[in-house]
């Protein structure tokens, strides 16, 4: 079997690095001219940690990452709704980790070309067409360096091209494109003195405006850290279109931001003084696209944000690219024919992460303090007179096990692939 993949983000690179665990040939094809470290922060939880441990990344991702001790939710005037451990401090065999998705992707990507090789990686690869044989997929890219055409031939073909995916594109050109639900989001990364134990992430606000900060790496000074910090406003209902895409990841304004930002409070960190020390930051719109029907055709699926990018709730959406990955490439092992194996994987996957799609959209675990803020958008003065304790629990603790990371589901649940030696058990009998 070989394995086309478009696109090298976390979702392609994971699936490149699985594949090549299970000794499945494939190539990567990535549009850009190389792969460079883009981005801000993101969290990766632990059940997604899992998997790439097992790949032999985790000392490599704790040397640019933090590891996440304690999630804290607040109203905007800094006045705590819900507290609670997060990764080992949580119960869990591994760690959640808060990192700069660059450094994470530089670390997928530098272990790629280890263990695949420079020649697998092609990047500066437009993806244009695919069609499917008797039994094989062609695809067709164009070098953006010259404009020439190169056809390449596999089993699969596997589109990991992100949220305005190409191959989406192929397979639904008729799809009623982005999701907007009318919030803007201002993003960017401060090197400022670090808060609190420096691995806690606190989450504030509410359904019109929202403030995330934590740490995702070392500062450029002793006593500092690179601070993430995600500031939103919610400024329509979404019945209008979103920016369009060449306004996405444009840079912000101080003049455009400031207003928003002045409407939070935090003991723990001064706001105004972290955002300003930012040496850039960007502005997205929160879109997503409606889940869809299927992901796989014949011999071609989508993953990742391909197949079913949602709202930047819950720390989860590179967290379930990498799941995908790592379901697939166990499904591309243990099957005789890869039609089979990619129906099965579209089986798995779509339903759990349409869900997760739907939910985010209602807030995800974040609708708790969506909720405390419509019932006392003032403030409170005691937390379990607004929302008990139950329902507060009820709304972080459901997501969880929605999301598939209730400690549970990690430590005791049955995991998405064999174990290393039932793996190499599997290999000695096809050998």
């Amino acid at each position: 079997m070989h394995v086309v993949i478009v696109g090298a983000g976390i979702g392609g690179l994971t699936l490149a690095l699985m594949l090549k665990a299970r000794r499945i040939p494939c190539e990567i094809f990535e549009a850009s001219a190389r792969i460079r470290e883009l981005g801000v922060g993101i969290n990766v939880l632990p059940h997604a940690i899992a998997e790439l441990s097992e790949l032999g990344l985790l000392e490599r991702l704790d040397a640019v990452g933090v590891r996440t001790r304690e999630l804290i939710y607040a109203n905007r005037f800094g006045q705590e709704i819900w507290r609670e451990p997060r990764g080992l401090e949580a119960g869990y065999k591994v760690p959640q980790l808060s990192i700069h998705r660059g450094r994470l992707q530089g670390v997928l990507r530098d272990a790629a070309v280890e263990r695949l090789g420079r020649e697998a990686i092609h990047t500066g690869h437009l993806f244009q067409a695919v069609a499917e044989g008797e039994g094989s997929v062609r695809a067709r890219f164009k070098r953006i360096r010259d404009g020439t055409r190169a056809t390449v031939a596999g089993d699969v073909l596997v589109g990991c091209d992100g949220i305005h995916s190409s191959v989406r594109r192929r397979l639904y050109p008729l799809d009623t494109g982005l999701s907007w639900n009318g919030v803007l989001m201002w993003r960017g990364a401060t090197n400022a003195k670090s808060f609190l134990d420096g691995r806690t992430m606190i989450v504030a606000g509410g359904f019109n405006n929202k403030l995330v900060l934590y740490p995702i790496g070392k500062g450029s000074k002793p006593g500092t850290q690179l601070i993430n910090w995600v500031v939103t406003y919610r400024m329509g209902d979404g019945s209008s279109p979103p920016p369009r895409r060449e306004d996405w990841n444009r840079h912000g304004t101080l003049a455009e931001l400031m207003p928003h930002v002045a409407r939070f409070s935090t003991p723990h960190v001064n706001l105004v003084k972290l955002v300003k020390g930012a040496a850039a930051f960007y502005e997205y719109p929160m879109a997503d696209r409606d889940p869809l029907p299927r992901w796989t055709h014949g011999r071609v699926t989508l993953l990742g944000d391909a197949a079913h990018p949602m709202y930047p709730v819950g720390s989860n959406g590179a967290s379930q690219a990498i799941l995908d990955a790592r379901c697939l490439a166990d499904l591309l092992a243990d099957s005789e024919h890869a039609r089979a194996a990619l129906a099965a994987y579209e089986a798995d996957r779509l339903p759990k992460t349409a869900e997760i799609v739907r939910n985010n959209r209602s807030g995800g675990p974040e609708g708790v303090i969506d909720e405390v803020e419509r019932r006392a958008p003032d403030g409170f003065g005691r937390i379990d007179e607004v929302l008990s304790r139950a329902e507060r629990e009820a709304i972080v603790k459901g997501y969880a096990k929605l999301a598939g990371f209730a400690k549970e589901q990690v430590n005791q649940g049955p995991s998405l692939a064999p174990s290393r030696q039932q793996r190499r058990t599997r290999h000695k009998a096809s050998r």
